[in-house]
């Protein structure tokens, strides 16, 4: 298969669909690759770093949607890139289509085959491609915190940690899944006093037993959530719904009860974001306020810290887009995982949740949508 990596377009995106050492493994395998040029710029790999990995520098992306089989990318495909996509094209990335209408629209219209990495499961039923995007962003929404909260910033003033004999700041993590798992660990580890707020009692045990203590736990109520939002310096959105727009659990009129010059962080924007006051923020300028509560809602966290996010993903991807590689569509019919992360096929909605958060009709690929 002829296998295409754009440059990322997005602001501030520097991530890369295929590393050189992913790059390797594919034409190892029989494949063909072409990289835009520039594509391994924002993790310091040059063209020439590319050709020696075995792929073909492309001039344009262009070049690159009109030749490829498959198109690997990291963020969802903006406006110039779905409209080069084109019936029996496979798109392989993250599409986080459930807040975003327009591209929805754009995929529907191409007749490509749309892949998306947040709604690839494994056996356990986890989603082994948005882990390790959710474990850069739970770590780095704390550091994001702990810059927001600086009076500078028209935060509180405060340290994370504290200092001996000074209180700490009271950190409050909805959901406790990989997110707020990677959140608590950091905050925690700064000497933060953390809680964390989760729907699941058997995920609280687990969190209790992982923490030691060192954290506390709270079955998500509105009581439970109004409590610790009111109470927290810092609130880390960290909820998800695959595939689904994600839940606003803070709401406009929650902000006056909070402390002045606390900060959110939703983590969750990619899905819509979980604070209704939420809108899309980027690294250039990446907070606001509202009602004296500082937002922090970048909606590519990981792509501040290219390198070790490129390298993350790539691990995780690289198994099953190689499968995809070597059997095209049939990899999707024949695996149940790559099934779940179909999201656009041939100008239909094929995940139920995106199918549901879009308000449009739900096509299963046994339909007969796949002959």
């Amino acid at each position: 298969m002829h296998v295409g990596v754009p440059r990322e377009i997005k602001v501030q995106e520097y991530r890369v669909g295929l590393t050189p050492g992913a790059v390797r493994e594919y034409v190892a395998a029989g494949h063909q690759v072409t990289v835009e040029t520039g594509a391994g710029s924002g993790i310091g790999a040059s063209d020439e770093v590319y050709r020696r990995a075995g792929a073909v520098i492309a001039d344009s992306a262009r070049d690159i949607f009109a030749k490829s089989d498959m198109i690997v990318k990291v963020k969802e495909p903006q406006r110039s890139e779905w409209a080069q996509l084109r019936e029996s094209q496979i798109l392989f990335t993250y599409l986080h289509l459930a807040p975003d209408p327009e591209q929805a629209k754009g995929l529907l219209a191409s007749g490509c085959t749309a892949i998306a990495y947040e709604t690839v499961t494994d056996a356990a039923g986890h989603l082994p491609l948005l882990a390790p995007m959710s474990e850069v962003a739970g770590r780095l929404a704390i550091e994001a915190a702990g810059a927001a909260l600086r009076r500078s910033a028209g935060g509180r003033g405060l340290l994370l940690g504290g200092v001996p004999g000074v209180q700490p700041a009271r950190v409050v993590i909805l959901g406790g899944g990989v997110v707020g798992t990677q959140a608590a660990r950091m905050a925690a580890g700064l000497g933060a006093e953390v809680t964390v707020i989760d729907r699941s009692i058997p995920r609280l045990r687990q969190l209790d037993d992982l923490f030691i203590g060192r954290v506390r736990t709270r079955l998500s109520t509105i009581e439970s959530v109004e409590e610790e939002v009111f109470a927290a310096d810092v609130v880390i959105g960290a909820v998800l719904v695959p595939g689904a727009s994600a839940p606003k659990l803070v709401t406009r009129a929650m902000l006056k009860s909070m402390r002045p010059g606390a900060v959110l962080v939703d983590v969750a924007i990619d899905q819509g974001g979980c604070f209704e006051t939420s809108h899309p923020t980027t690294h250039t300028d990446p907070t606001y306020e509202v009602d004296g509560i500082v937002h922090y809602c970048v909606a590519n966290m990981p792509g501040a810290v290219p390198v070790t996010s490129s390298q993350a993903l790539n691990n995780a991807t690289l198994p099953f887009g190689l499968m995809l590689a070597g059997k095209g569509f049939a990899a999707v019919l024949e695996n149940p995982h790559l099934r779940n992360g179909l999201n656009v096929h041939r100008g239909r909605i094929t995940n139920m949740a995106v199918a549901e958060s879009l308000g449009l009709e739900f096509a299963p690929v046994e339909s007969g949508l796949a002959a």
